[in-house]
């Protein structure tokens, strides 16, 4: 059998699976062992965003502790920095991306990939970001381990079928629909104003910019400043914030995120800073 010929009939058995578990908690299963017939997928996760709900993890595989751990974190806020969910959800952009296309300059040395993509011990990854109805959107990561990587004629391939995937994809959620609560919009509210009521407006700005993986020189050029006047406002607001790294400061605003209880609005740290203290055994006995 030809290349070309195994690639049809795999693209058939793919279809063919999918349409028949349409509707079903089936479905994201049988797509991605549909696409496993065309590369080799070591890890994936099927992420929908139902307008502004939180996400909704329809397919994972067998995660550790430590990974199920990173997934609570992920779907309690920090998919807000995944650049596959940015692509959606502000540039509007659909399509089948690997990481690096997507993420900004230097993101591999940003707390939340050391955080997440590394708990999840990916080497690589890549992934379709499918529009599924208005202001929906699905994320099918693939991921590789270990030194792997996904080669070029691997994603060519995977983009090649993606009017396939893409129509699989919109036919089984065309008619799913969110809550309506609008927890994502209020969690990108909080993300905007997060460290606004000890920071300045610039600090805010350069902050929110640190958290989502730009480089000190990527901040500078969208910002329009100087590489140095950046060290100073990062530096200012560390010191207002009581942190002395991107790691202490990505879980100060995941913990004060989480912590939030039916947020309205303005900056989360105000209610999380205001907690008293737990106190130890000695004092409760």
């Amino acid at each position: 059998m030809s290349d070309t010929d195994r690639k049809l009939s795999a693209l058939a058995e793919l279809v063919n699976h999918c349409l028949t578990s349409l509707g079903s908690d089936d479905f994201a299963g049988q797509l991605i062992a549909g696409l496993r017939q065309f590369v080799s997928i070591e890890d994936a996760t099927v992420l929908y965003y139902a307008r502004d709900d939180l996400p909704t993890v329809v397919y994972r595989e067998n995660p550790d502790a430590r990974g199920r751990e990173s997934m609570e974190r992920f779907v309690a806020g920090a998919f807000l920095l995944d650049p596959f969910y940015q692509s959606a959800r502000n540039d509007r952009r659909f399509g089948l991306f690997r990481l690096q296309e997507l993420a900004p300059e230097r993101f591999r040395d940003s707390e939340y990939y050391r955080s997440w993509f590394s708990n999840c011990g990916f080497s690589d990854e890549c992934g379709y970001v499918i529009e599924v109805g208005r202001d929906s959107f699905v994320n099918v990561a693939l991921g590789r381990l270990g030194r792997r990587r996904f080669s070029d004629a691997q994603v060519s391939t995977l983009r090649s079928i993606r009017p396939a995937v893409d129509a699989l994809c919109q036919q089984h959620w065309r008619r799913a629909s969110g809550s309506g609560e609008g927890l994502r919009r209020q969690l990108h509210l909080a993300l905007d104003d997060f460290g606004s009521s000890l920071l300045t407006e610039r600090e805010t700005q350069v902050i929110s910019l640190v958290l989502h993986g730009h480089s000190t020189k990527s901040v500078a050029e969208r910002l329009g400043i100087s590489v140095e006047t950046v060290k100073l406002h990062r530096k200012h607001a560390y010191a207002k914030l009581e942190v002395r790294s991107q790691a202490e400061l990505f879980y100060l605003f995941l913990d004060s995120l989480m912590s939030a209880r039916n947020y309205e609005g303005g900056d989360t740290l105000i209610p999380y800073l205001q907690k008293p203290p737990r106190r130890t055994p000695a004092e409760t006995g």
